[in-house]
Order: structure tokens, then sequence, then C-alpha cells
């Protein structure tokens, strides 16, 4: 059984609607001969024979019954999906899924997405969690559209485009107000250390910072959640290293005062996307607002 094609199957509808070949010709535009080739083809491609003729009129066999049944539905469908063709090439309109890290989920993302779903009602914008390696490599099987992505990262037909440098900074429960405004890696070793999960890219740069100033960390304990990380410090369990953005309008927290690192710590949060991936409208204005982050 071949595919159906859509124009064999309105010349047919003609020629059964005028009730001869040269009729449907004359409405289509085409010749007689290239009606009957036409015919000729959708009966071979469905291997049904559609007219037949009686006392010298054409009328539809059975299967041709059947199948001017189907156009009907067929037309509207096909109507349906060329409107809706129209739609996405006027309006900025489908589904865009973003992966990013909890940090920036929690504390870059919110004003972003109502900025978008405000000037874009059409447009839906998914958002899912977690580490870098796992986002570049779901960016890579195209089960994410977009990353938002801590650097260094990298990954097959990826592109890596970074576009925000965010500060980390020491934090402290506010009860011991008298402590320095600025921590090196050996001051903060002999602070009991509230840290982020092995694994996670932040993490490792905070190792990095330590090893490279030779100096250790004694954790005692490792969270997944900066925001169990705020809660831990300011009930006084111990200090953490957090990127600054974690702390902006931390007026629901006043339990945590924020002390500058020396040698400075920054990350590097870049864009992952696929380097053949198709550019819809949607896409390119999650894009672009993603690049206004840049300062």
């Amino acid at each position: 059984m071949g595919k159906l094609n859509l124009d064999q199957l309105q010349t047919f509808a003609q020629v059964i609607k005028q009730g001869s070949f040269s009729g449907a010709g004359a409405t289509l535009g085409l010749t007689q001969p290239a009606v009957s080739l036409q015919i000729r083809q959708l009966e071979r491609s469905l291997n049904v024979k559609l007219i037949e003729r009686v006392a010298k009129r054409i009328r539809p066999t059975a299967a041709g019954a059947v199948l001017l049944g189907h156009r009907h539905r067929i037309n509207s469908a096909v109507d349906e999906a060329l409107s809706d063709m129209a739609n996405h090439a006027s309006n900025i309109m489908g589904n865009v899924i973003l992966g990013t890290g909890a940090t920036a989920c929690i504390h870059l993302l919110p004003p972003i997405l109502r900025e978008l779903k405000h000037s874009y009602p059409m447009l839906t914008v998914g958002v899912r969690t977690g580490n870098t390696d796992d986002m570049v490599r779901a960016v890579e099987e195209n089960r994410l559209d977009i990353a938002l992505v801590t650097l260094p990262a990298s990954g097959r037909n990826v592109l890596i485009t970074p576009i925000l440098q965010d500060e980390f900074v020491a934090i402290f429960p506010a009860a011991d107000p008298s402590l320095p405004m600025t921590f090196s890696p050996d001051a903060l070793s002999a602070y009991p250390f509230v840290v982020f999960e092995s694994g996670s890219s932040t993490r490792l740069l905070i190792d990095d910072w330590f090893r490279q100033a030779g100096s250790s960390n004694n954790p005692i304990m490792e969270l997944g959640s900066i925001e169990a990380i705020k809660e831990m410090v300011s009930a006084g369990l111990g200090f953490s290293i957090v990127p600054r953005m974690a702390l902006a309008g931390n007026t629901e927290n006043p339990g945590i005062i924020q002390r500058s690192l020396s040698p400075s710590l920054e990350r590097t949060l870049g864009i992952a996307l696929r380097q053949d991936k198709p550019l819809t409208k949607g896409l390119q204005k999650v894009i672009n607002r993603l690049n206004n982050l840049q300062r």
C-alpha cells in the first residue's frame, strides 16, 4: 500500500463531482490526459479501482466511495495543520524545555520565566534541574532544548556560550557579627564546613579553590540543596561557600551574614545548545532573554 497523494485525491473528488475527466480538468486547470494520469497513479498507489463507468456515466466504486468519505476528514485535518503552522509562523508559541541547576532555578530564572509568560502567553517554558554533566548530555540527546550550565563544560555537537559571572561568598551565622570581612582558604579551614554534595560543579570549584591555596576543608555536612545549606548555617551549625546569587533578597533569612573570599572565587554560567538545533521563534526568545543576563 503506497502513500496517499493529496493532489491526486482532490483530482479524484473533482472527477466524481463533475462527472467527467474533462470537466475535472477544466475546474483544476489540467488537461484531460493529466487528470487520467493522476487517477491511474492514485489507483496504482492504493491498489484498488476507484472509478467505474455505468451507462456512460462515471461513478465511484465501493472503494472510491469509502475514500471520498475520508476526504472530508482529511481536508479538515490538513486545514487545521496549516492553520497551526500559520500561527507558529506569525506568533511566538510552542514548548521549550530548559535545564538548569537548582540555585539558578530558584534565584535566577523566576523573573525571566515570568517575563516570558507575560510577553508570550502562547509560549510554554518547562524547566528541568540537574548537574552540569547530566544537562549537557540531555542537550546532546535532544531531551533538553537548551541548558544553563556551570563552566567548564563540553559535549559532542554542543555549543557552550558563556553569559554570566557569579561570585562566591562565605556565609556564617549572623550570631557572630565580629567575623573579619574577608576570609582566605587557610582562615576558613578552622571552621566546620556545610558544603554542596560531592560531584556537583559547584563543589568541584570550591574544592579546587582550597586545593590551589594548599589548604583543606572540613565538611561536616554535604547537602544537595542550597536552601538546606543556608538553613544549616543559619542554625549555627557551620559556615558555607555559596554563589552570591543565592543570597539575593536574603531578607527571608536574616540569620546569615556573608563575607568576601580572598583570593576571589567565581563561576561562569553558560548556555548549552546543540549546534544543529533548529531555532524556533520561541527558543530564540528564551536564548535572547538568557543572553541579557550578561553583566
